[in-house]
């Protein structure tokens, strides 16, 4: 991530769009520095991540591998859980909104006030 530039998650953001741009939804989703690679198959995984790992690569950017998952059935992905049978909520993220604390006055969850 670039330090120092105005607006740097918003810059990489679209650096990544960029880069990944001929694959994404075909094969990748990319947000911020998060990249998802899927397959419809069991053959395609190892082509889809080395297409990945190379355009990476080329742009002097690099995965860290303790950061990276193979071959999972189920993914949590920006308050989703995205498996085969597909997208649902994430149980952990529904259960925190469920544990909120009602307001008891109007001013209750401002900020600042």
């Amino acid at each position: 991530m670039s330090f120092g530039l105005t607006n740097a998650p918003a810059h990489f953001m679209y650096l990544m769009n960029l880069f990944f741009m001929p694959k994404l939804d075909k094969f990748v989703v990319v947000f911020i520095d998060d990249i998802l690679v899927y397959s419809c198959n069991e053959e395609e995984p190892i082509e889809h991540v080395r297409v990945v790992l190379t355009r990476l690569d080329e742009h002097q950017l690099y995965a860290k591998f303790s950061k990276c998952e193979f071959w999972v059935k189920k993914v949590p992905f920006l308050g989703h859980v995205l498996s085969e049978e597909g997208i649902s909520l994430d149980p952990a993220k529904v259960q925190e909104v469920l544990d909120c604390n009602v307001p008891t006055s109007v001013h209750a969850g401002s900020v600042g006030l």
